[in-house]
């Protein structure tokens, strides 16, 4: 078994819609992201991590790169399911230009897509988002000046539980019995156990927690993760530092709010040679000086661009509830809206047209 053959040649249908195509609008915009990034040196990346079975039977698999740009157009145009990712795939020409997939021929079934996701690792999506960062260095956009850092609540993707209803499930999934559905076959879904509850602004909430660095300058993320939502903040400061340095240059400054404020989160900047950038706090021995006070305000003044990355993923990628079941899924959910936002930030600040 190997890879389906995309055949790029004209066919009677790419004939007939030629000449219209060079006036279609949502055509130009996809061929410009299309020229923007170098879709091989990704397919390289996809290619060392999603070999192919060797197996001489069954139908060929779908290229990785084009299960790939297929999630990007998923995150670029809102689709909300697998589903209708299909469906837009198979209805919009422009979908199949991008994806170089002939008119004549019919959009991977919308489960490939879930099985492709599975088959990625976070190494994988790592050696991608880095990838995608350097080609936009290389022209001129420099990243790694400063990072913001910051976090927000995620709702789950199940209705709430109490504590001791989540034990009681976790209990049961232990047993062969909590394995299996009503009809005795194995579950193919099953609600979240992994989001757990914590308070915000007087609110009870149930979720999860994103934790997420963005460059100061252009407003790329640099890194994404998520935990239940009980996890404090201060946590994972240095895990967002670490994962947020994608090119030669070192990161220069980490901004973050007082809720990072505290003696570890300053040490790990002080030995790794970063600046200090995060806002001071009273405390119970000693209130902030007027000073302190305006450098707080000089720092939520650059800060406010990781919370612009939340609003508009929130806004336009419905980021504010989980997809999945599971943290993990989720995670990778992230990783594709950190590539398909960095994309389309790339080329929004070089002047090229998105939609």
């Amino acid at each position: 078994m190997g890879f389906k053959k995309m055949d790029k040649s004209l066919n009677f249908a790419d004939f007939v819609l030629a000449n219209s195509l060079k006036h279609n609008r949502s055509v130009v915009i996809m061929e410009n992201i299309d020229k923007a990034i170098n879709w091989s040196r990704i397919e390289s990346i996809l290619l060392s991590h999603y070999a192919v079975g060797t197996s001489a039977e069954g139908a060929d698999a779908y290229p990785p790169l084009l299960l790939f740009k297929c999630l990007m157009l998923q995150k670029w145009f809102h689709i909300n399911s697998d589903p209708e990712l299909e469906n837009q795939i198979n209805d919009r020409l422009s979908f199949k230009i991008f994806l170089a997939l002939p008119f004549g021929k019919p959009a991977p079934d919308h489960s490939t897509y879930s099985r492709f996701r599975s088959r990625l690792s976070k190494k994988a999506m790592d050696q991608i988002n880095t990838e995608i960062l350097r080609q936009f260095e290389s022209q001129g956009l420099t990243i790694n000046e400063g990072v913001a850092i910051d976090a927000r609540l995620v709702k789950s993707a199940s209705h709430p539980l109490s504590n001791d209803q989540i034990k009681e499930h976790i209990d049961k999934r232990d047993t062969p019995e909590g394995k299996l559905d009503k009809n005795g076959k194995p579950l193919k879904f099953s609600r979240d156990l992994e989001s757990d509850w914590t308070v915000k602004n007087d609110e009870p909430h149930y979720g999860l927690k994103e934790h997420a660095s963005v460059d100061i300058n252009h407003g790329f993320v640099l890194a994404t993760t998520l935990t239940p939502s009980s996890v404090n903040d201060t946590n994972y400061l240095s895990y967002c530092t670490v994962y947020s340095r994608h090119t030669k240059q070192p990161i220069k400054k980490v901004y973050a709010d007082k809720g990072y404020a505290g003696k570890p989160n300053r040490n790990f900047l002080a030995l790794n040679k970063i600046a200090d950038g995060i806002m001071r706090k009273n405390t119970t021995t000693a209130k902030l000086t007027s000073s302190e006070k305006e450098r707080n305000k000089e720092i939520s003044k650059l800060r406010y661009i990781v919370e612009q990355y939340f609003g508009l993923s929130q806004l336009y990628d419905g980021a504010e509830r989980a997809r999945f079941t599971t943290i993990i899924k989720n995670m990778f959910d992230c990783w594709y809206r950190q590539a398909a936002f960095n994309i389309s930030r790339g080329l929004k600040i070089l002047g090229a047209a998105t939609a």
